[in-house]
């Protein structure tokens, strides 16, 4: 790996929690782009987290792995003071809801504890930007029978898991960090995503992977939950737009203007693959679970630009091809090999 003393690099930037699934496409996406930016990937390998994801990238003399804890002073002050990073992008987050109700510390330490890890070093070394990734579950949700209401940047923040109350936590510390040391931030709250190296816990992947096995499809209670998909690399682009463009101590939200029925996108997925629809299981509703999803993103497109670009119907055949042209990928997660 090439030192960087020896490259001049325009920027440097520290991406953490890049082994999963957003960051990892998010990091993909840079190093594409941007040929002269130095790209650090912070990341403790959860469960969730896949050093596989990032083989391609392992190579790259722009790049550096460091597997560490944003909750851990010590290692994450110790990266500043070797990188000197200009740019900070916050994707490390606990972020499976049903995980969060059985055992909500661990998302508060992560979540929490940890993007106040961050901001404490970026104040001693100095950053140009600090950039939170946030979801839109902090607003709560919506009824069902109101198509015409949507989250704005000015919804008041009324979370439903211990999960979206641990990103909520870490939004409102953000912004007090901003105001009471100057840091300059900016936040972004996005839809679901889904999209290559999604973690098959997750809803579409999950009914993709469990369909070509023939195993049941679980569905929570009737299917009727409404989300807005937001496909990852559109997720990635509006990033890139608020770190270079943004207005510091701003938020934005990130939809993807493409909003489905749970049990609509499970059907979908079966037709997809020639799968019966026999193989849908409905089972007990999750606890607390939220209605409907869905963001406005007046504010990026009028400030930035920004519109989605993929539709879902094509963005979830794009995803069901991955998936079927990637299976070891996935099928090392799910014997556990990936771990080792």
């Amino acid at each position: 790996m090439l030192n960087k003393n020896i490259q001049t690099y325009s920027l440097t930037l520290l991406i953490t929690g890049g082994a999963g699934f957003i960051g990892s496409n998010f990091i993909f996406h840079m190093l594409e782009k941007y040929p002269k930016y130095r790209i650090i990937c912070l990341d403790k390998l959860t469960y969730a987290g896949n050093l596989f994801t990032l083989a391609n990238v392992m190579d790259n003399p722009n790049f550096r792995f460091v597997k560490a804890d944003i909750c851990d002073r010590e290692a994450v002050f110790r990266l500043f003071a070797e990188e000197h990073p200009d740019i900070v992008v916050n994707f490390a987050a606990e972020s499976h809801v049903d995980r969060s109700i059985v055992d909500p510390e661990i998302f508060l330490q992560t979540n929490i504890i940890g993007t106040a890890t961050l901001m404490d070093a970026c104040r001693k070394f100095g950053i140009k930007r600090f950039h939170q990734v946030s979801t839109d579950e902090v607003y709560g949700d919506l009824p069902l029978d109101r198509p015409d209401l949507f989250f704005t940047e000015e919804t008041a923040i009324h979370t439903s898991s211990p999960y979206s109350a641990s990103k909520a936590s870490a939004d409102l510390l953000v912004m007090a960090y901003h105001r009471t040391y100057g840091l300059p931030v900016t936040i972004s709250r996005c839809s679901n995503n889904y999209g290559p190296y999604q973690f098959p816990e997750k809803l579409i992947p999950l009914m993709i992977v469990n369909a070509l096995a023939e195993k049941p499809l679980p569905v929570y209670g009737e299917g009727l939950n409404v989300r807005d998909w937001l496909y990852v690399e559109d997720h990635c682009k509006a990033i890139d737009l608020i770190i270079h463009k943004g207005k510091i101590g701003e938020v934005y939200n990130i939809g993807g203007h493409n909003e489905m029925r749970n049990i609509d996108i499970v059907k979908l997925i079966c037709k997809e693959l020639g799968k019966s629809e026999s193989l849908i299981t409905y089972v007990a509703d999750r606890k607390g679970h939220d209605r409907r999803y869905a963001i406005d993103s007046t504010k990026i497109y009028n400030k930035l630009a920004w519109l989605p670009n993929t539709k879902f119907a094509d963005g979830i055949k794009k995803t069901i091809q991955w998936y079927l042209h990637n299976r070891q990928w996935w099928e090392n997660i799910i014997s556990g090999e990936y771990r080792q």
